[in-house]
Order: C-alpha cells, then sequence, then structure tokens
C-alpha cells in the first residue's frame, strides 16, 4: 500500500504560477506510474499529467507548456509546476500513484485561480 499526501496549493492570480508536490510514502518503489488528476466542482475528476518510473510523461491537451511533472523515484515524490496559470484551472488537485491494477490517491489540494 500507499500513503500520498500533497502540498503547495493556494490562491493565485491569472498568469501566475505555482508548485505542487506529493510525498507517497509505504511501497514506494513499487509504484508504476505517479501523477496529477483535478476536480473542479460539479464536475468529473480529469488526467492533468502523468509519469512513469522511467520518466515517460503524458499531460492533458489544456496544459501542455503551461505545466510540468517531475518525479524521484529515490525519494517516492511528485512535483507539478504550473506556470500561466488561468481561471479555468481552478479545481482540486489530487496525486495519484499506480501499483499494479490498484490505484492510490491523496486526499487533494486546492488550487484557485482569480481572475
Amino acid at each position: 500500500q500507499v500513503q500520498l499526501v500533497e502540498s503547495g496549493g493556494g490562491l493565485v492570480q491569472a498568469g501566475g504560477s505555482l508548485r505542487l508536490s506529493c510525498a507517497a510514502s509505504g511501497q514506494i518503489f513499487s509504484i508504476n506510474r505517479m501523477g496529477w488528476y483535478r476536480q473542479a466542482p460539479g464536475k468529473q475528476r480529469d488526467l492533468v499529467a502523468t509519469i512513469t518510473r522511467g520518466g515517460k510523461t503524458n499531460y492533458a491537451d489544456s496544459v501542455k507548456g503551461r505545466f510540468s511533472i517531475s518525479r524521484d523515484n529515490a525519494r517516492g515524490t511528485v512535483s507539478l509546476q504550473m506556470n500561466s496559470l488561468k481561471p479555468e484551472d481552478t479545481a482540486v488537485y489530487y496525486c495519484n500513484a499506480v501499483i499494479e491494477m490498484n490505484w492510490y490517491w491523496g486526499q487533494g489540494t486546492q488550487v484557485t485561480v482569480s481572475s
């Protein structure tokens, strides 16, 4: 099993930047893929970005060129650098880790972008 704790959310003006971090504990060396998802009020939880153990990344089209995901396998951490933030990026952001077929989630961190 894995436990995930996010940090770094907050309130920022449009055009600003935030960095989200997620620390995993438990079976961190069994984690295959880590990533970030987000959920806005009244909407489903959507992919933001993922990164494999080998460093292969995948981004939602809406964040390409603005967000960057990185990972430290030895420490079990994953970060999301968010630049040029837009009001539509406002959501609760969830850290995710996948071990084989099992998905694990953090508690979520609020990101609010004001116009």
